[in-house]
């Protein structure tokens, strides 16, 4: 009996901290949440840089690591839509709810880009609440993370302290890095792109780039051959630099414009994982400019 409770009492503290299960929809997140959680916080991706965040099957693996989440993060305004509602469903815990303090939207914290005047479905797939793909703009992983950080501790108060030391850290490289990268960009403003789809929004309004064509007749739609010579006269009138698209998307429309137009095709991360030289955040928007400014004059 001593035996016995001299292990109980072994175990309870575990118990009592054990590690704050975080269900992150998109990589970026997973990595901003591992940056604050450290060791007190097992995160879990829901994805990876080598898919459609729009287009994910909501698998039983992915139900069964809902239900077992204390923290839920996810991009929202629509990203999500058609697999997100299934796995908060299916999962019945009702501490990651919307509404609970264990659902975190990112996109509730920063201003949104291209919200649309009117919704059609002969629109392709548009976001009602703008576009979802924040984390393209370095400041506002800044912004998501201050909430997040506020939120574990929030959640898990035991580690509260810990959140909060783990945050100042990063956010303090982080902000270094902003302006490294600011100051490293200037070549870039103004600099002309087409992109595959409407993904980097927020990068090239950071850095201030313009777009100048989107390579998909409407968002999500796969431009065909026909549309995308009408994109590459229209870039004789309005020529680009290059083109851009995101590390899962097809290299087919990006690689036709781009040997028609004689410009490179550049295939960006955009999120942690997205190539070899993006593990992390940093890398992330390392990388991004490496490879922009090679286009620059």
């Amino acid at each position: 009996m001593k035996r016995l409770f001299i292990a109980c009492a072994l175990w309870l503290p575990l118990a009592a901290h054990g590690a704050l299960n975080v269900f992150a929809c998109e990589p970026e997140w997973a990595a901003l949440a591992k940056a604050i959680g450290g060791p007190s916080a097992q995160v879990y991706a829901a994805t990876t840089a080598l898919q459609d965040p729009h287009r994910i099957e909501a698998r039983p693996s992915l139900i069964a690591q809902m239900r077992r989440a204390d923290l839920v993060v996810c991009s929202g305004a629509g990203l999500e839509a058609g697999w997100l509602p299934v796995l908060l469903r299916e999962a019945g815990n009702g501490k990651v709810q919307p509404g609970r303090p264990g659902y975190v939207e990112a996109t509730r914290f920063v201003a949104l880009l291209e919200k649309p005047a009117s919704l059609d479905r002969a629109q392709g797939d548009v976001h009602a609440a703008g576009n979802p793909h924040i984390h393209t703009d370095p400041r506002n992983i800044a912004r998501v993370g201050t909430v997040l950080a506020a939120r574990m501790a929030e959640l898990d108060p035991a580690q509260a302290a810990v959140y909060q030391a783990q945050w100042q850290s990063f956010s303090a490289r982080w902000n270094e890095a902003i302006v490294r990268w600011q100051q490293r960009a200037q070549p870039l403003k103004n600099l002309p792109v087409a992109v595959q789809h409407k993904s980097f929004s927020y990068l090239l309004a950071w850095l201030g780039m313009r777009e100048v064509a989107t390579l998909e007749p409407q968002p999500g739609v796969e431009p065909s051959v026909g549309h995308l010579a009408r994109v590459a006269a229209q870039l004789q009138a309005t020529p680009a630099r290059a083109v851009l698209r995101a590390a899962y998307q097809s290299p087919r429309p990006a690689d036709w414009l781009a040997a028609r137009a004689g410009i490179p095709a550049l295939a960006l991360p955009f999120t942690v994982g997205g190539n070899a030289r993006a593990p992390d955040l940093f890398g992330l928007f390392d990388d991004t400019l490496d490879q922009l400014l090679k286009a620059a004059p």
